[in-house]
């Protein structure tokens, strides 16, 4: 099948790219000149486990090009993906303008049949509009095609996106005919072969269920998160009682991690929408506004840890930033926790040595120019001299760190962990002060505790 994608960000990528590793032809189109350029030179604008692999086979095979041409792409293509970015407006709605220029954009080179795909995050009722945008233009052509407009929503983590894919726990697809869903069912043949299911439902489910499901593992970390607070006051240990409910099968242990907050594209900017969505329609969410809540609150729990532990007094101080990505195995920082971490640490006077090992450039992108910041190229000798660590994202290597090391480097043995990757025992054995989250008793920050340098 010959299949368009338009918009080559995260989803559009990684889909085009594991579609045409599937042997389908696969154009990606978007408007950025230079994007594509660097494209079609094998330069990948996002970090991606095995993508640019991905990409420069599918490429040299002849399945997988990019293109700035949208006519062509229509034309010659079956279906046609919308994979393009839904931000959110001051509302928290999902602003629709670029999947609707994309859909105006195929009504006016539409040529034929075509299945039109909504990949993108979109609001309950956006295949209408995108049905009716593509209508209008055709009408002005004074034309007839017949089309239909599926939603097809992903489920790709980052970090473990191709995967997802390739062996995904369902594809879930809303159509509303029977010729449509044979076709789709035909694109996905291969997932249902292996006993991935296939989900064929309305239009309006589909678009919930992405929602949905976004919203259900955000309440799951928000939930933990929580807990842990609880745990802190009453002087139990969150790490405990995740084993004690994880191992009921009817709760499991996944995304029941506790820590310092979700990040990244999907979950902040969906339970957002999903509220307003509530709202538009006479519900108002409290379930879902507590999980936002909840989720803000921990982003700030190192640093009320801090400022208990250091008394207010940052100025003198040097900190070594352990991770700046929302989550390990990509270098996206979009909403990211490290960013709170930063911003309040450089307001209160504090210097910062930051290591990631992919996601640098994207915080320079996103913090700019900033007094204060340095970014090191190893993380051990981002430790040098500095009178705590920050732990921020579990990069599996940070978890067996020689604290010997560590503690020698230093300029004091503090440790603030916002992902709980050490050993509480462990870590007051080698003589760490060190704070976590729900695992550290109340009174570890009275205020007659011993300060260092006292």
């Amino acid at each position: 099948m010959r299949l368009a994608i338009v918009g080559t960000g995260y989803v559009g990528l990684v889909s085009g790219t594991c579609f045409s590793d599937l042997g389908h032809d696969v154009v990606c189109v978007d408007i950025d000149e230079a994007k594509v350029k660097a494209l079609n030179d094998g330069k990948i604008p996002i970090y991606e486990p095995g993508l640019e692999e991905m990409v420069h086979t599918n490429v040299s095979q002849g399945r997988l090009s990019f293109t700035t041409d949208i006519r062509k792409a229509v034309r010659d293509s079956l279906a046609i993906f919308i994979a393009v970015g839904t931000p959110p407006k001051e509302d928290g709605t999902a602003d629709l303008q670029y999947v609707l220029s994309v859909a105006r954009d195929i009504g006016r080179h539409i040529n034929g049949y075509k299945i039109i795909i909504d990949k993108s995050t979109v609001p309950v009722g956006t295949a209408e509009k995108v049905k009716a945008a593509v209508q209008a233009e055709i009408d002005a052509r004074g034309e007839s095609h017949e089309f239909d407009v599926v939603s097809n929503p992903e489920f790709l983590k980052e970090g473990a996106a191709l995967e997802d894919f390739m062996n995904p726990d369902r594809v879930v697809v809303g159509c509303d005919n029977v010729r449509v869903r044979v076709l789709m069912e035909e694109l996905y043949s291969s997932f249902a072969k292996n006993g991935r299911p296939v989900i064929c439902m309305a239009t309006k489910s589909a678009e919930m269920t992405k929602y949905a499901a976004n919203a259900m593992l955000a309440t799951k970390i928000s939930f933990i998160n929580e807990i842990a607070a609880i745990c802190e006051k009453v002087g139990a240990d969150v790490g405990d009682v995740r084993e004690g409910i994880g191992s009921d099968r009817r709760i499991g242990y996944r995304f029941i991690f506790p820590g310092i907050g979700y990040g990244g594209s999907c979950f902040p900017k969906d339970v957002k929408a999903i509220i307003q969505t509530a709202r538009e329609n006479g519900i108002e969410s409290r379930l879902l506004a507590a999980v936002e809540e909840v989720n803000e609150r921990q982003k700030r729990t190192l640093i009320e840890k801090m400022r208990l532990y250091y008394r207010d007094q940052f100025a003198d101080k040097t900190f070594a930033l352990w991770g700046l990505s929302f989550k390990p195995e990509t270098d996206d920082v979009r909403e990211a926790p490290a960013l709170q971490i930063i911003d309040a640490l450089l307001e209160a006077g504090a210097t910062i040595r930051a290591f990631d090992p992919k996601a640098v450039e994207q915080t320079k992108l996103y913090l700019g120019e900033r007094d204060g910041i340095e970014y090191i190229d190893h993380y051990y000798d981002a430790v040098e001299g500095c009178d705590a660590l920050i732990v921020a994202t579990e990069w599996p290597f940070f978890r067996n760190a020689d604290m010997d090391r560590l503690k020698g480097k230093m300029k004091a043995p503090v440790v603030f962990d916002g992902r709980n990757i050490y050993s509480r025992a462990l870590m007051q054995r080698v003589g760490f002060d060190y704070f976590s989250i729900g695992r550290d008793p109340v009174m570890a920050y009275s205020a007659g505790r011993k300060q260092p340098g006292e």
